[in-house]
């Protein structure tokens, strides 16, 4: 069986992807993270299994979904470029 199969390399590589969240702040590894945990809890118990690229997919699909999720929670960064829509100069 190969590295993409073993449910702990992809619970590994969340909880690594989680740790290196906390170093470098700015939710930009937090997607990932959580995509990796759910990856290799679908791969344990079974339910996913197979070829590198469905593991990938799922792996991608899940990330995307946590990085939206945790973005639609957490809201705007505070450090985040305003962008303005109205000139004080307009009126």
């Amino acid at each position: 069986m190969s590295w993409f199969g073993l449910w702990w390399v992809w619970i590994v590589l969340g909880f690594s992807l989680g740790v290196l969240e906390v170093l470098a702040p700015g939710y930009i590894f937090l997607g990932f993270a959580i995509g990796a945990v759910a990856t290799g809890v679908l791969v344990g118990i079974g339910v996913l299994g197979g070829t590198l690229p469905a593991t990938l997919l799922v792996f991608a699909v899940a990330s995307l979904a946590a990085w939206f999720i945790t973005r639609k929670m957490l809201g705007k960064q505070a450090g985040a470029a305003k962008i303005w829509d109205r000139d004080i100069n307009d009126e």
